[in-house]
């Protein structure tokens, strides 16, 4: 008697053989119930697929312009601080603005590991790059126009040579309402 091999006569009902698989349909063999192909099935996989590594796509490239224009909050603040600062020579006003040339400089050095993980072949990051780059510079600008309300920046040429006289101060003065 076959182990597996369904019986008359003996308790069990059903068995299945396992080891014998020369009998055994394939998968492909058992027609498709009524309603369902497998052709369809791999068209919507590869239907689904390209729709996720597009919406990816677009998910990479909006975060790229994300990015990109991050710099402007920071030149926003920036910008409110060397006001606040004010134009004296102290302490607090340098902080805030080698601070306002540090950032965007290190920012500049990094712009390739800052989009690192938006790089795509079908994302174009040469827009975001270029605005990130942008922003950048104007933030270096603030802090190279700070320096000079400051009166940090040489630029005269008493500046450089020791023995010229240094610049004249040209000081202007508004009167206010006269009062009788």
């Amino acid at each position: 008697m076959d182990k597996g091999k369904a019986v008359l006569g003996s308790g069990r009902r059903w068995a299945v053989d396992f080891t014998d698989n020369s009998t055994a349909p394939s998968s492909r063999d058992i027609p498709d119930p009524p309603g369902f192909s497998r052709a369809t099935q791999d068209q919507d996989d590869s239907t689904g697929t390209k729709q996720k590594k597009d919406a990816e796509v677009n998910w990479k490239a909006q975060k790229a312009w994300e990015v990109a224009q991050a710099p402007f909050k920071n030149l926003m603040m920036m910008g409110f601080m060397m006001w606040m600062a004010g134009n004296t020579v102290h302490l607090f006003s340098i902080g805030i603005t080698f601070s306002a040339l540090w950032q965007p400089i290190s920012a500049l050095q990094g712009v390739g590991k800052v989009f690192e993980p938006y790089k795509d072949s079908r994302v174009e990051l040469l827009g975001p790059k270029l605005l990130f780059i942008a922003l950048n510079l104007g933030g270096l600008a603030l802090g190279v126009w700070k320096l000079n309300t400051l009166g940090l920046l040489p630029t005269h040429a008493s500046d450089w040579v020791s023995s010229l006289p240094p610049a004249q101060e040209v000081e202007y003065s508004g009167g206010g309402i006269p009062l009788h």
